[in-house]
């Protein structure tokens, strides 16, 4: 394993792009993989079994590149497969979880809302995540069904996202909830619109930031970083014109987009 290397990173559609970015921005000297398993999102409903099977074959297409490591950008995969991919590769892996922490030193009414699928929020991992915290703050899960499906439109439908967050926020807002964790890496992509409807006295907390600096900690602990010039490629297992369309909207430029199956 050597420092040219790229490092991989996954996620069930364009949600990861939101890591990715950060990623880059943090990192730009690291040459990037970025896989969109479109044709498979959202990972949510499709349960462990296949969640794992996909993830080691995503896993498996990287190692044949090589990568130096993995990014699972997508809190339901890490939930369902972190540990398998780390028990069956020998790379560094890096999984995310939702921001519980931060929100809860941001809060001030100790009561904080989760935004996210329905896979993270009955995950192992999370519930075990969210029992650390109890008697410090009240973690209320607020499900979001339909979300991930809206923002994986060429062309999303804004009107449609805003009622459904107007259904998901609104309720945590009556509960008197004064922070927001998003719990999916796609909700990163709306935070614009999440924003206006919570109102701008609400926190709103990702793992962006938190996933980027763990990456470049564990490169540089196992002296891994990269000092040549970075560059990016990204794949989709969905159909290449749209995924194409929708992939440079998201990134903000011009993407081009090669076939993942």
């Amino acid at each position: 394993m050597t420092s040219h290397l790229p490092v991989g990173i996954f996620d069930s559609g364009v949600g990861g792009l939101s890591i990715l970015k950060k990623i880059h921005q943090l990192l730009p000297r690291e040459s990037l993989l970025y896989i969109a398993d479109s044709v498979n999102a959202p990972y949510g409903p499709k349960g462990d079994d296949f969640i794992i099977s996909r993830s080691c074959e995503i896993a498996d297409y990287f190692l044949e590149q090589p990568v130096k490591a993995i990014v699972v950008a997508c809190n339901t995969a890490t939930a369902s497969a972190v540990r398998a991919l780390r028990e069956n590769y020998a790379v560094p892996i890096i999984g995310m979880e939702p921001a519980i922490k931060p929100a809860a030193e941001l809060s001030r009414s100790e009561l904080i809302g989760v935004l996210a699928t329905e896979g993270t929020l009955g995950s192992d991992k999370f519930v075990d995540l969210k029992s650390r915290y109890d008697g410090e703050v009240e973690i209320i899960n607020m499900p979001c069904p339909g979300l991930v499906e809206h923002i994986e439109q060429v062309v999303p439908d804004i009107d449609a996202i805003n009622s459904l967050l107007q259904n998901y926020i609104q309720p945590l807002l009556v509960r008197g909830v004064d922070t927001l964790v998003l719990g999916c890496t796609h909700y990163s992509l709306i935070t614009d619109q999440i924003r206006e409807i919570a109102g701008a006295e609400i926190n709103i907390v990702d793992t962006d930031d938190a996933v980027a600096r763990r990456l470049a900690s564990v490169l540089e602990e196992n002296g891994l970083l990269s000092e040549a010039q970075g560059s990016i490629r990204f794949y989709s297992s969905g159909n290449i014109k749209s995924q194409q369309q929708l992939l440079s909207h998201c990134w903000g430029n011009k993407v081009e987009v090669e076939n993942f199956n």
